[in-house]
């Protein structure tokens, strides 16, 4: 077990069809992903990356300093600011 590594959410364990498509680790620093090839259309990703998006918001807003809209829209600013000037391409290969 991964230091900080978090349960899945209790509707995992009651749902009927159930699969995980993504894994994030902080390690040295650096991002690192373990992905499913979960959809037929890459452009999936677009709602599942923007549905992730609104979930980090409303953690942040919970706190009543940033509202959610606030924190989301720094989201996207910050997404923007990545696509127009990669800070750190990294790579993919397959395990």
């Amino acid at each position: 077990m991964a230091k900080n590594e978090l349960p899945p959410p209790n509707s995992v364990q009651s749902g009927k069809d159930v699969g995980e498509i993504a894994r994030v680790w902080i390690v040295d620093g650096g991002l690192h992903v373990s992905l499913q090839k979960a959809f037929d259309d890459p452009s999936v990703w677009g709602i599942a990356l923007l549905d992730i998006a609104r979930h980090v918001a409303r953690m942040y807003s919970e706190d009543g300093k940033v509202s959610f809209e606030e924190n989301l829209e720094k989201i996207a600013r910050m997404w923007r600011a990545e696509m127009d000037k990669p800070t750190d391409m990294g790579t993919t290969s397959a395990q």
